[in-house]
C-alpha cells in the first residue's frame, strides 16, 4: 500500500505559536508520517505558547489516538540574520527578556549542534510558516517605506536567510515549503501593507531558489498558495472572516479551508512521493483561485 511515511525525518516548522495556525497543521501531519518535528516560535509568543503546552491547552491528537508534542521549542525572530542585526530597542524590551539565540543564524547552529548527535545528524525538512506585515491594513498606496520593507523583510526575505544558513545541515533529498497567498498573483482588497509585494517575491525567489539550492544543497523548495484562515495572526488583517466566507461562497469546492488541508498538502510536498517536485507553488484553496468571475451572478441565472 502506498503510504506518506516520514519515520527517522528531521523537520523544523518556524512560525508556530498556537494550534490554529498552518504552522501547528503542518508539524501535526509532519509528526503523524512518523518525523521528529522541532519548531520556532516569536519570542514575545514563546511564553504564551509553551505555558499551553504544558498545560494541555492545544490540540496534540494526531491519528488513532496519540498525541505528539514538538521535540524542542526555538525562540526565533526571522526578522535578524545575526546577532548583531538585532537592534537595542528590540533586544532591551521586555518581550525579549531573559532570551538570546533568535536570530536566524543562531537557530540554525543551535538546530545543528542539537542533531549532530541524532542519526544522521541533517535536516530533512524545512518549513517556512512566516509573515508579517506592520501595516496590512493600510492600502499599498499608503503604505509607507519602512512598513513596505518591513513586511519583505519578515514574510520573503526571511525564506532566502533560513534556506542559506539552514541548507548546509539538510539532507541532499531534503525538502523547503513555504506558504503563500493569492495576492502573489491577484488584486486584493484590503490585503495591503506591501504584503501582496511580499508574496510576489516569495513565489519569485521559490522558483529561483529551487533552481540555486537544488544545485548547490539538492534540495527541493516549493510554495503553498493557501486560501484564507481565521488564524490568530490572520486577524491582523481587519477582514478575515469575510474572506473566509467569501471564498467559501465562490470556490469551485464550497467549504472553508481547514488549517488540516494544508498540514497534508505540506506532508506530501515534503515526503518521497513529491520528489520530483520543485520550484513549485501549489494552490490549496477549494480551488478558489481558477476562478475568473464570482459565483453569485445574474449571469449564472436562468430566464
Amino acid at each position: 500500500m502506498l503510504s506518506l511515511d516520514l519515520s527517522g525525518k528531521n523537520a523544523f516548522v518556524a512560525g508556530v505559536a498556537d494550534d490554529r495556525g498552518f504552522g501547528w497543521a503542518i508539524a501535526r501531519h509532519l509528526a503523524a508520517a512518523g518525523a521528529s518535528v522541532r519548531v520556532g516560535t516569536w519570542p514575545p509568543a514563546l511564553g504564551i505558547f509553551t505555558k499551553s503546552l504544558e498545560r494541555g491547552k492545544l490540540d496534540q491528537s494526531l491519528p488513532g489516538g496519540s498525541e505528539w508534542a514538538p521535540t524542542k521549542i526555538y525562540p526565533l525572530d526571522a526578522e535578524y540574520d545575526a546577532p548583531e542585526d538585532v537592534p537595542a530597542d528590540v533586544s532591551e524590551n521586555k518581550r525579549y527578556a531573559g532570551l538570546h539565540g533568535y536570530t536566524i543564524s543562531e537557530v540554525a547552529a543551535a538546530l545543528a549542534h542539537d542533531l549532530s548527535g541524532e542519526g544522521s545528524g541533517r535536516l530533512d525538512i524545512l518549513v517556512h510558516s512566516l509573515a508579517n506585515g506592520p501595516e496590512v491594513q493600510n492600502d499599498l498606496l499608503d503604505t509607507s517605506r519602512a512598513g513596505y520593507l518591513a513586511a519583505m523583510g519578515a514574510s520573503a526575505y526571511s525564506l532566502v536567510s533560513m534556506i542559506q544558513r539552514f541548507g548546509p545541515i539538510m539532507s541532499a533529498d531534503g525538502a523547503v515549503v513555504s506558504l503563500s497567498y493569492l495576492a502573489a498573483e491577484r488584486a486584493i482588497p484590503g490585503y495591503g501593507g506591501g504584503m501582496s509585494s511580499a508574496k510576489s517575491a516569495l513565489e519569485g525567489d521559490t522558483r529561483t531558489l529551487a533552481f540555486e539550492a537544488g544545485r548547490r544543497f539538492g534540495i527541493r523548495v516549493n510554495s503553498i498558495s493557501a486560501g484564507p484562515l481565521a488564524s490568530r495572526a490572520a486577524k491582523a488583517i481587519g477582514t478575515i472572516e469575510r474572506m473566509v466566507d467569501y471564498y467559501a461562497q465562490n470556490a469551485p469546492i464550497q467549504r472553508e479551508l481547514e488549517a488540516d488541508h494544508v498540514g497534508a498538502a505540506a506532508a506530501f510536498l515534503c515526503s518521497p512521493l513529491a520528489a520530483a517536485i520543485s520550484g513549485e507553488t501549489l494552490h490549496v484553496d477549494m480551488g478558489y483561485h481558477a476562478m475568473g468571475m464570482i459565483a453569485d451572478t445574474d449571469l449564472l441565472t436562468e430566464d
